[in-house]
């Protein structure tokens, strides 16, 4: 299974997203985005869900904290307990023995990042 996990600020635009997406290798595979669940209900991510297809799966705050991300970001690391939102996210969402096969990518604008995690499906 694949998951894209999904980091953004607040007033990030869907093409923003998307761009994020794109940057991380697309969502060819792709069966799930997920983000922090603080971030579940923005109405960009529940568009871009829409637009893809594709559940969204909210991470608690403990779940994010307790993975191992590839990159750190302080600001991120203040607010939500984890170095990257979307690594902690995707690999969080793909469950147990997950691995990073595309690591946070960053929108060209710097609104949004994504990041990819794989596991093999039980």
């Amino acid at each position: 299974m694949r998951v894209a996990g999904i980091g953004f600020r607040r007033v990030a635009g869907i093409e923003s997203l998307r761009a994020a997406l794109d940057a991380a290798g697309g969502t060819t595979g792709v069966s799930l985005l997920a983000t922090a669940a603080e971030k579940a209900e923005a109405p960009v991510l529940l568009a871009l869900a829409r637009d893809l297809g594709l559940p969204l799966r909210a991470v608690p705050r403990d779940l994010l904290s307790a993975q191992a991300t590839a990159t750190r970001s302080a600001r991120t690391s203040e607010a939500f307990g984890t170095g990257s939102v979307a690594e902690a996210a995707a690999l969080a969402a793909a469950g147990p023995g997950a691995r990073l096969v595309a690591p946070r990518a960053v929108s060209p604008d710097g609104m949004a990042t994504a990041a990819i995690a794989e596991t093999e499906e039980p």
